[in-house]
């Protein structure tokens, strides 16, 4: 059967019940079912290496599916934060109402850099932004400058 396991499964019935409704398919991620299908065969008796061959992974994966079982009890991935927005929404709405202001004296029509630089003047942002975060913000919000 091979080595023993750092972390063995033993499911109780009604773990077993719902990572079997997970396996089912549905609503879930690919990846999750296949972790609800890792750990039911885990529990059953299965080798990493059965298991391997019949999910396509490495036993490595099976063993760090069976880890979080073990220590989170969970089959979900952590959310990832990603990068904080530039501007938030009262910024926008300040970008939004510039741009449909008076453009500035010598101008025909606000640029995407007058923008940036005149939302730094009057200390809307706290940091400097480009041109380009002012170009996307306008987009997202349908706001054009003709």
């Amino acid at each position: 059967m091979g080595r023993k396991q750092k972390h063995p499964i033993h499911l109780s019935a009604a773990e077993r019940e719902q990572l079997e409704a997970i396996a089912r398919g549905g609503e879930n991620k690919v990846r999750v079912v296949r972790r609800a299908q890792m750990l039911l065969w885990s529990d059953s008796g299965k080798s990493d290496l059965e298991i391997a061959a019949l999910v396509s992974v490495t036993p490595a994966t099976i063993a760090n599916t069976r880890q979080r079982w073990v220590e989170q009890h969970s089959l979900f991935d952590q959310a990832r934060p990603g990068r904080p927005p530039i501007m938030d929404g009262k910024q926008e709405a300040f970008l939004v109402a510039l741009t449909c202001s008076d453009s500035p004296d010598g101008r025909e029509r606000w640029s995407m850099q007058l923008l940036a630089d005149r939302l730094v003047e009057l200390q809307v942002v706290e940091q400097a932004i480009s041109d380009e975060t002012v170009r996307r913000t306008l987009k997202k919000t349908n706001s054009n400058l003709g």
